[in-house]
């Protein structure tokens, strides 16, 4: 089964959108990141989906799991 995801990316010509993982058509369009960010949070933790954090140049800088991870803790089976 495929994991479920939400990105948070830059726009072209300003701005952030969420899109979840596989969509062509954004969730949601903010001025700044960290407003995008906190709804993807949100989005992120309803649907149990893994959060991915683009910077502007489309790299990955960072990643939270809100739902089934691959790759849970040792501590946590």
């Amino acid at each position: 089964m495929a994991r479920k995801t939400h990105h948070v990316v830059p726009q072209s010509d300003g701005g952030w959108n969420i899109k979840k993982g596989g969509a062509s058509r954004s969730s949601g369009h903010f001025g700044r990141k960290q407003d995008a960010i906190d709804r993807a949070r949100e989005i992120s933790r309803k649907q149990h989906s893994e959060l991915i954090i683009h910077n502007r140049d489309g790299k990955i800088s960072k990643t939270d799991s809100h739902g089934n991870d691959p790759c849970p803790p040792k501590d946590k089976k």
